[in-house]
């Protein structure tokens, strides 16, 4: 199994950091070797803290606590959509708004609003306003549902924040760490893995490779829930089976 993984994330070009120049010295530990300039990173140092990181998800999710994922540099946006979507998790692809966890009551109250749009723009009430009225709604509907939509399933703050990239999502790390929100980021060679609990080595730059190790993660929070709803099917089953006194006849 551990073989065929190597194969997988070599094929996804996880191993690739970044140019030796640009690369954070608290990275040494992750790094194997450098070639034409690039630093290649450890793809064992990237497994173990792939294992290390499902353990924890799954553990997570099989408590029923919430996994936010983070990731809204272009190459990622897609991947932490679609496997955030897939495993039930909240997730922010577009922008951070500064707050999400620090103001998190603003931030429900602001999903009230978007809420309040989308029924307005259903009903026929809609129809009365103004031309002018109905495309400023239109616009403010679609800015705050880009920014929002991702997070309508966060109806508490989460456990864990799953981030692609900490130097790009350095204000999301901020507001995680000041929380206790456990923190667990695909980082390159140009990071500081001294500010993430759980740091998993790899390119966070190439789309297959961002799109394999979220997949993979998205999978041990998937596992996690399986396992939260067959223990809650087991114990609805022993309540159901108290014994029904006999009645004599």
């Amino acid at each position: 199994m551990a073989t065929v993984l190597v194969k997988e994330l070599i094929e996804a070009g996880v191993h690739f950091g970044h140019r030796a120049s640009r690369w954070n010295p608290k990275m040494r530990p992750y790094i194997y070797a450098r070639r034409n300039l690039i630093h290649i990173i450890d793809v064992r140092e990237t497994i173990r803290g792939l294992l290390r990181a499902r353990k924890y998800l799954q553990g997570v999710a099989s408590h029923n606590s919430l996994v936010l994922f983070v990731g809204t540099k272009r190459q990622a946006a897609d991947s932490i959509e679609r496997h955030a979507a897939r495993c039930g998790m909240p997730f922010v692809s577009d922008r951070w708004l500064g707050g999400t966890l620090t103001n998190f009551r603003t931030i429900r109250s602001r999903l009230a609003r978007l809420e309040e749009l989308e029924a307005l723009r259903e009903s026929e009430e809609f129809t009365n306003y103004s031309k002018k009225m109905q495309s400023a709604l239109n616009r403010e509907y679609r800015k705050m549902y880009r920014n929002l939509n991702g997070v309508r399933v966060m109806n508490r703050l989460p456990e864990c924040m799953v981030v692609v990239d900490p130097r790009k999502e350095k204000n999301a790390i901020r507001e995680a760490r000041k929380l206790g929100v456990v923190t667990i980021a695909l980082i390159d060679t140009d990071s500081d893995p001294d500010l993430i609990d759980l740091p998993i080595p790899g390119n966070d730059d190439s789309i297959r490779s961002i799109d394999r190790i979220i997949g993979l993660l998205a999978d041990a929070v998937e596992a996690g829930r399986v396992a939260a709803g067959a223990e809650q099917g087991r114990k609805e089953e022993a309540e159901a089976e108290v014994e029904v006194p006999a009645v004599a006849g």
